[in-house]
């Protein structure tokens, strides 16, 4: 499909702001995304007519506006990511036998809204809106170890950010990091125990265009009838799919 300059760049721009801590000015918008400045005065203009971008005078920067904050809610209330996601899982429970969610990260916990449970299965602590520990969950380790260090490292700046069930899991940033760079090494991530006695789980994370950690996928079973690393590859395709159906790209 031929690409219009015009759209490109007004999408790259929206991303951008997307990815800034706050307003930015026109000149490092130009310089960061290599584009003239004449075009990037004419796109900014046309964004701030249609409510996307704001100007704000006093400090000579732009802040999006609230057409963007619209096209986020919207995105919200389509859930798209849920509905996407939903049959490549309930696949994967099938072939399993067990039962699986789809997880996505919110601060320092992650939040489950899918629950497929396989039949037969025991009910888990996962279900849909329940939100737990990232660092005690498979789910949420897999999110974190394809985040940049520094942002783990602002999420869990003390020993106070770790709660801890059943005595187990990380207590400070040195262990955490210990687990994040083991989960990065085998390829997904693993718990046992930490959530619920008797129950481990393996997950894998599913990341946008970017590489950043949109959702994981993770598979819970009784601890004496799986094996981590035999459900991995499982796991992982299943992320993988995911991620290509919301446009993304597994981790490399």
């Amino acid at each position: 499909m031929a690409e219009v300059p015009a759209a490109a760049n007004v999408l790259a721009i929206l991303r951008y702001f997307a990815r800034q801590a706050g307003p930015v000015g026109a000149a490092a918008i130009a310089r960061d995304l290599r584009l003239p400045r004449s075009t990037t005065y004419h796109l900014l203009a046309t964004l701030a007519d249609a409510g996307f971008v704001v100007h704000l005078p006093e400090e000579r920067r732009y802040a999006l506006g609230v057409s963007a904050y619209e096209l986020g809610t919207g995105y919200t209330r389509q859930a798209p990511l849920q509905r996407l996601a939903r049959v490549p899982l309930a696949t994967l429970v099938d072939r399993l036998g067990q039962s699986a969610h789809l997880a996505v990260l919110h601060g320092r916990e992650v939040i489950y809204v899918i629950e497929e449970r396989a039949p037969g299965r025991p009910p888990l602590v996962t279900d849909v809106g329940v939100r737990l520990p990232a660092q005690l969950t498979a789910s949420g380790r897999a999110m974190l170890a394809v985040l940049p260090k520094p942002a783990v490292r602002a999420l869990f700046p003390d020993a106070g950010a770790f709660v801890r069930r059943h005595e187990l899991g990380p207590t400070n940033y040195a262990e955490l990091r210990r687990l994040l760079t083991a989960v990065t090494k085998a390829g997904y991530a693993t718990e046992d125990g930490e959530v619920t006695p008797g129950f481990a789980s393996v997950a894998a994370p599913v990341t946008d265009h970017s590489g950043h950690p949109v959702a994981a996928v993770a598979v819970t079973f009784p601890v004496a009838e799986g094996d981590p690393d035999a459900l991995a590859d499982a796991v992982r395709r299943t992320a993988a799919e995911i991620a290509r159906r919301v446009g993304g790209t597994p981790p490399g």
